[in-house]
């Protein structure tokens, strides 16, 4: 078996092997998607390596490339993302061998850490090889049946230039590297390719020089869930924000609003608790333990949802 660095050559045999692992149901395995998220990604390309054998594709690690900032401090970070091991080659100990590979590189070149948000299958297999528990993602759920609107519609005037929430955001930025917390630092190049580009979710977008704020509706098993994925707002555009959220909630016919308590929009009614997956941390080149603290991470639910 021989282990090495995928190149671009390889996203078709990278696709077969996903194909046959995962199936077509759990998401798009189309080489549009591989390349908007390992390739197009602000950030930068992925890091993907791949484990063939006999000249064929049998196991393929992507560590989708990210950043935190803290401060002033910039840090290269990893997302432990797609993962596949053709069927015909499992207990092989494949994925072990890709993902410390992986790390290893991580470490020559300096990167400072992973994140994720495995599932219960996945994730006794990174707590092995030394990922850690952070906790649970804090998530603010909001009933939305309770919800007394004003008949007055909301008009909402999106502009076709991105450049209007230019200011928004560099202010946004300013406030954010005062709080002593992980953050993670977006410009209009991250949001164009996380929520307007994005082959993966429709995402409802609508901004103005005030705010900016993404979400989409998420099927539960009983009813819908409005999900707020990003919420960017100025100083005086908070209330602003809400009307447009509650705004977008009511459109959605969804029966619960979800966002990150983060977000800084208050809601009389609801809850905040720790409802989401759980975030795991593996350091690479860094020794901060105060990241296996949540309070240290200022998050949108865009930030660590899967995608």
């Amino acid at each position: 078996m021989h282990i090495r660095e995928a190149n671009h050559n390889d996203i078709p045999q990278i696709l077969n092997v996903l194909k046959a692992s995962l199936g077509e149901t759990s998401s798009k395995k189309t080489e549009e998607v591989w390349r908007y998220k390992h390739i197009d990604n602000p950030f930068g390309e992925s890091l993907v390596l791949v484990a063939e054998e006999d000249g064929e594709l049998i196991g393929i690690r992507a560590f989708m490339r990210w950043q935190w900032q803290r401060g002033e401090k910039v840090y290269s970070a990893f997302r432990a993302v797609d993962t596949a091991t053709h069927p015909d080659h499992q207990g092989k100990g494949i994925f072990k061998k890709l993902t410390l590979k992986a790390l290893e590189i991580g470490e020559i070149r300096g990167d400072h850490f992973v994140f994720n948000t495995p599932n219960a299958q996945s994730k006794p297999g990174y707590l092995k090889m030394g990922w850690e528990e952070v906790d649970k993602l804090k998530i603010h759920l909001r009933p939305l049946n309770l919800l007394e609107l004003k008949n007055k519609e909301l008009e909402y005037k999106t502009s076709g230039s991105e450049e209007v929430i230019e200011g928004l955001l560099n202010s946004y930025f300013k406030q954010l590297k005062t709080t002593d917390r992980l953050f993670t630092p977006k410009d209009i190049a991250y949001l164009k390719w996380r929520y307007l580009d994005n082959p993966l979710q429709s995402y409802v977008v609508i901004f103005d020089k005030e705010y900016f704020i993404a979400g989409y509706v998420k099927e539960r098993k009983r009813f819908l869930e409005f999900r707020v994925s990003e919420a960017i707002f100025s100083k005086t555009g908070g209330k602003s924000a809400k009307s447009a959220i509650l705004k977008l909630a009511k459109l959605s016919e969804a029966k619960v609003l979800s966002i990150s308590p983060d977000a800084g929009i208050k809601f009389k009614a609801g809850i905040k608790g720790n409802f989401g997956p759980v975030l795991t941390y593996k350091p690479i080149t860094l020794s901060q333990p105060d990241f296996l603290n949540l309070k240290t991470w200022s998050y949108s639910l865009g930030d660590l949802e899967l995608f």
